[in-house]
């Protein structure tokens, strides 16, 4: 019985075995001193050519010469710190754990069900709304900095679809291609030369700097102070904050904890801040970038 058994099965072997092509594989001859020749000069080369890159003025610097090896984009000098500096670590990353708490529990299964039971076009009118709302502190923050251009289209912005947009349920001015880039306080500071300080998470609102807390309190202060449409006090403020906080929620895809990794807390640190730092020398851009948060401890 057995072997009646194991007879289709090993038929089935042997067809499968014939049905492919045989390859044999060779290894390549073993010639370690042509080898060991071959590395040497290798890296001869390579530091040839750092040493004419050093001594070539900084414009020639980048280019390779012909028949050398290409340099390599960046040197380990040139990388930044992956440390941040974080005086408040142990309270900033307690509160990460409470926003991650919070957003499982809370948050998410809000946003999600918004998602949900809301059709995508009145999402999309809701979220055209809060938008066309932070235009203010826009045309504000774009006056202070001195970027009078953007200033006034974020004006012809909140002109149009306050008016055209139904009271900015619909972006008529984007496909007029008046394109929305929002800014704040927090952005006006690094204008004026404010540096990023130091790294802050703050409750349910998550990543942020000490100038960058300034920057939504004063925001904030200025939507309260002006009051548009009488929006930011009485009850329809509560009502206001809570949906554009699901609202916002709703459009970010970030998850907590998704990564897996067990240093998720340190790369949130750093991806933060070295966006602060690219948007600071974009403002400035007869400054380089630079590799830490300045006026603060390095490696911290």
């Amino acid at each position: 019985m057995r072997a009646r058994a194991a007879a289709p099965v090993l038929a089935l072997l042997l067809t499968g075995c014939a049905a492919r092509e045989v390859v044999y594989h060779h290894l390549p001859p073993d010639t370690p001193a042509a080898d060991n020749r071959a590395q040497i000069a290798r890296a001869q080369r390579l530091q040839a050519a750092a040493a004419a890159r050093s001594a070539a003025p900084p414009a020639a610097s980048g280019a390779a010469q012909p028949g050398e090896p290409p340099p390599p984009p960046v040197e380990p000098a040139d990388a930044p710190p992956l440390g941040t500096y974080d005086p408040w670590a142990r309270l900033n990353r307690f509160t990460y754990r409470f926003n991650a708490r919070f957003d499982e529990a809370i948050f998410l299964p809000v946003a999600n069900h918004y998602r949900i039971l809301l059709p995508a076009p009145v999402r999309g009118g809701v979220h055209n709304f809060f938008g066309n709302l932070a235009e203010v502190n826009s045309i504000i923050n774009y006056t202070l900095q001195g970027r009078l251009g953007r200033g006034v289209r974020s004006l012809g912005r909140f002109a149009i679809n306050s008016t055209l947009g139904i009271g900015g349920l619909l972006d008529v001015a984007g496909k007029l291609h008046l394109p929305d880039a929002p800014t704040g306080f927090g952005t006006t500071l690094a204008k004026w030369g404010m540096h990023p300080g130091a790294y802050l998470v703050i409750p349910l609102l998550g990543p942020s700097t000490l100038r960058e807390g300034i920057g939504l309190a004063a925001d904030y202060g200025t939507s309260y102070g002006i009051n548009l449409a009488d929006l930011y006090r009485g009850y329809q403020s509560w009502g206001l904050g809570v949906t554009n906080a699901v609202d916002q929620r709703a459009h970010v895809d970030f998850r907590y904890y998704a990564s897996g990794s067990p240093f998720e807390y340190e790369t949130i640190r750093f991806l933060y801040v070295r966006k602060l730092l690219i948007e600071d020398a974009g403002l400035h851009r007869h400054q380089p970038i630079p590799k830490s948060n300045p006026q603060v401890p390095a490696g911290k």
